[in-house]
């Protein structure tokens, strides 16, 4: 009988442990995080696996911060409102920081600057802001870019939810221009070298680095990726990570020298 006691109160400390455990482990879940499939350099999917420049850095900073993260493949569209609602803890997709979009979401520290550009059949002669009346552009439905060709007077805008679908309409004449960032461009060239492409009008994003969103209310979540973003810039990660994505183009100034990353002022 005694060791039938023994044995009970053994299983029973056990079951308690083991409710211990699940309770913290529900509590250290993985961050779901919102991105695209198909724009590399940046954010893109690899033999089953999401990574890119954006995308290996976050896991950086997860690892530096102890948390895990989870991507889940989604719509540029509806990224931002699925941040803002608890439906995923952070957006990893190039996001430009917006004055607009602040109103949304909460943004880190930026950790990469970019040119919007369209593409541009070779020849097309669409170089400059006054080039685009009567012509049909292709954008990203609810990026900068498609706000940009919003912009460019007398162009039609024509909407998709990826990056592959304007490019392959571009390539058969449905589109007369394609506006992408440029280093997302500049892959789709080295990819397709037979393809007559080329960069057409190019604007720096200066004032709107791109940057992670996480909802308003997670001040805890954006305080650590703030610190991991800023320890990854002080050992050179963010450096190696961008030449190792971006070959062609150099990390900007503020990214290379240390520091907490380019500045994102929040509403």
């Amino acid at each position: 009988m005694r060791k039938l006691v023994s044995l009970f109160a053994i299983v029973a400390a056990s079951a308690v442990a083991l409710t211990a455990c699940g309770s913290s482990d529900a509590s250290g879940r993985p961050l779901r995080v919102g991105t695209l499939t198909d724009a590399p350099p940046s954010i893109y999917l690899e033999n089953g696996q999401f990574t890119g420049y954006d995308n290996e850095l976050l896991r950086d900073i997860a690892k530096r911060e102890g948390f895990q993260v989870e991507f889940v493949g989604t719509e540029f569209s509806g990224l931002l409102a699925q941040v803002a609602s608890g439906q995923l803890d952070i957006g990893s997709s190039t996001i430009s920081a917006t004055t607009a979009r602040k109103k949304t979401v909460a943004f880190s520290n930026g950790y990469d600057t970019s040119y919007t550009t369209v593409v541009t059949k070779k020849g097309a002669a669409l170089a400059d802001a006054g080039a685009f009346a009567g012509k049909r552009l292709g954008a990203v439905q609810g990026s900068v870019q498609d706000e940009f060709a919003g912009k460019l007077a007398g162009a039609e805008v024509v909407r998709f939810p990826d990056y592959n679908a304007g490019f392959a309409q571009l390539r058969n004449g449905a589109l007369d221009g394609w506006v992408v960032p440029k280093d997302i461009g500049q892959k789709y060239l080295d990819q397709n070298p037979g393809v007559p492409l080329e960069f057409g009008y190019t604007v720096l994003d200066k004032d709107t680095p791109s940057a992670f969103a996480v909802a308003k209310s997670d001040a805890d979540l954006l305080a650590k990726l703030n610190d991991g973003l800023a320890k990854a810039i002080a050992d050179g990660t963010v450096a190696r990570l961008h030449a190792q994505f971006f070959k062609q183009a150099p990390v900007a100034a503020e990214l290379a020298q240390g520091g907490p990353g380019l500045p994102v002022k929040n509403a």
